[in-house]
């Protein structure tokens, strides 16, 4: 099969380059060539056979027909490599896998696979199906090679794609397949997210988001493709010089406005903003969000979680944690006057955000508890058995209790201690006096933040990413001195 390929490849181009201004002399050898190109799919269903395409060099005859002057050939091969690629398909046979993918990728197949993307007219059927193959390709490719996604972005495939999504037709299925790929790029790699920035892909998202901010998307794959877009714009902002573009473009204004307006986009533009105003990279951010008048945004979201985050997919501890991320942020960021707002909002209305606080304070301690307290059961259960309790069980316990509502009681404990610490009395009489009424302690408060500080270290070397980029806001340089706040010193030698 692959010599028969190989002939009437090598006929078709031959044909092509005696007869270029005479279609009638190379048709028929076009359809055959496609003809047995068709034949090739049975490959795909032995998977262990794989090193024969490689031995033989069909491979490389492939990829190089994917610069076939018939776009019909070169979709005929794209097909082919789309169900080759299978991950269903390469799983059946790692072997097999291994050496097809060093091959396609040996021969820059993305490179080639963006060029003919770039000619192919996706209001003919035929290449737009093209184009859903060719997307297929590259998700296959970086499931089984997520190293992959670099160069794939490098050789173009970037470029592309944001060309793609801003591209003014009508939504349809490979716009949503693009924000997909887009989001698959950007996962853990700030390479690419660097690229994306050089290239203003921060503004192109924004321009895409902006579609939403008063209106909602009209379908489930539109919702799911906006939702693409916003996970892509959390990823690029894990990168300080994307906060940067992302503050230029007006970001800020966009995501405050979506706060306010209540569509579908209102969960995700939280989500987005927690990104943005995180860590000491979010200084300039969390400035310009007092300048928009943003403190108006954030304080009624911190006061009550709006039935409609629920709606869009948001859980009420998703929402609380986000919004007390944003508050614990600025808390840390801001200085001079917009400092002072925000605290000041703290004792408008008689002190009632102090007292939404507490509540909070109260809640997730709660949950903690009864989280450690399971914890603990299984610990003495394994201890009895005669199990041992290894560095990575105490790892995955430790992620038990982030889930469990740890994470939030941080942040709730961090903006109490830097509120009671900011010389304003009557924020630090209200809290003691909830602590007292409900029975509370400011040595919990403590042991919370101190097991913050002696945790850092052990986050950023151990966890998985998304607990690493929650730690980011708590440096053991926030554990601030609470001698005069809260009757008692939470910070020591060991954990300045």
């Amino acid at each position: 099969m692959i010599l028969t390929f190989e002939k009437r490849a090598y006929k078709n181009q031959e044909l092509r380059i005696k007869f270029p201004e005479n279609p009638e002399k190379f048709m028929e050898s076009e359809l055959d060539l496609n003809d047995i190109v068709q034949e090739m799919h049975v490959i795909a269903t032995m998977p262990d056979l794989y090193h024969l395409l490689v031995e033989l060099n069909a491979v490389q005859s492939l990829i190089g027909l994917l610069g076939h002057e018939n776009t019909d050939v070169s979709i005929a091969v794209v097909d082919l490599l789309q169900e080759l690629t299978d991950i269903d398909t390469l799983h059946e046979s790692e072997e097999g896998a291994e050496v097809l993918i060093d091959a396609l990728l040996e021969g820059q197949v993305v490179a080639l696979l963006v060029q003919n993307l770039e000619r192919l007219d996706e209001t003919v059927k035929e290449e737009a199906d093209g184009v859903h193959n060719t997307l297929a390709i590259i998700e296959n490719l970086a499931e089984f090679r997520p190293e992959m996604c670099t160069e794939a972005a490098q050789q173009g495939l970037l470029q592309w794609m944001l060309k793609r999504i801003k591209a003014k037709i009508p939504f349809d299925a490979n716009k949503l397949y693009c924000s997909e790929i887009l989001a698959i790029l950007l996962q853990n790699n700030d390479v690419n997210r660097e690229l994306l920035g050089d290239q203003e892909g921060i503004d192109v998202l924004l321009q895409q988001l902006s579609l939403f901010k008063r209106h909602n998307p009209g379908t489930n794959e539109e919702l799911e493709m906006m939702e693409n877009l916003f996970d892509s714009l959390c990823s690029c902002l894990m990168l300080s010089s994307n906060r940067d573009r992302f503050l230029k473009g007006e970001g800020l204004q966009l995501m405050n406005l979506m706060l306010r307006e209540k569509k579908m986009s209102r969960a995700s533009a939280l989500k987005v903003l927690d990104h943005a105003v995180i860590g000491p990279e979010g200084s300039d951010n969390c400035h310009k969000f007092v300048d928009i008048l943003g403190l108006r945004t954030i304080f009624p979201l911190f006061m009550k979680t709006p039935k409609k985050m629920k709606k869009a997919g948001m859980t009420e501890k998703e929402h609380e944690e986000h919004v007390c991320s944003i508050l614990s942020s600025m808390l840390r960021n801001l200085k001079g006057q917009q400092r002072t707002r925000l605290l000041n909002k703290f004792t408008e209305n008689d002190c009632e955000k102090v007292d939404r606080l507490m509540e909070l304070h109260f809640k997730y301690l709660e949950a903690v508890q009864v989280a450690d307290k399971k914890i603990e059961g299984e610990k003495h259960d394994m201890v009895r058995q005669g199990e041992i309790i290894d560095d990575d069980m105490e790892d995955e316990f430790y992620l038990r209790r982030l889930d469990a509502g740890l994470f939030v009681l941080q942040l709730v404990c961090y903006i109490m201690v830097e509120s009671c610490n900011a010389n304003i009395p009557q924020i630090r009489q209200r809290v003691h006096q909830i602590l007292n009424m409900r029975g509370g302690s400011t040595k919990v408060v403590r042991h919370i933040m101190r097991g913050t500080c002696s945790e850092i270290t052990a986050t950023i070397l151990i966890l998985p990413a998304q607990y690493m980029e929650k730690q980011l806001i708590l440096k053991p340089a926030l554990c601030l001195s609470t001698t005069n706040s809260l009757g008692g010193d939470c910070s020591s030698p060991g954990v300045r």
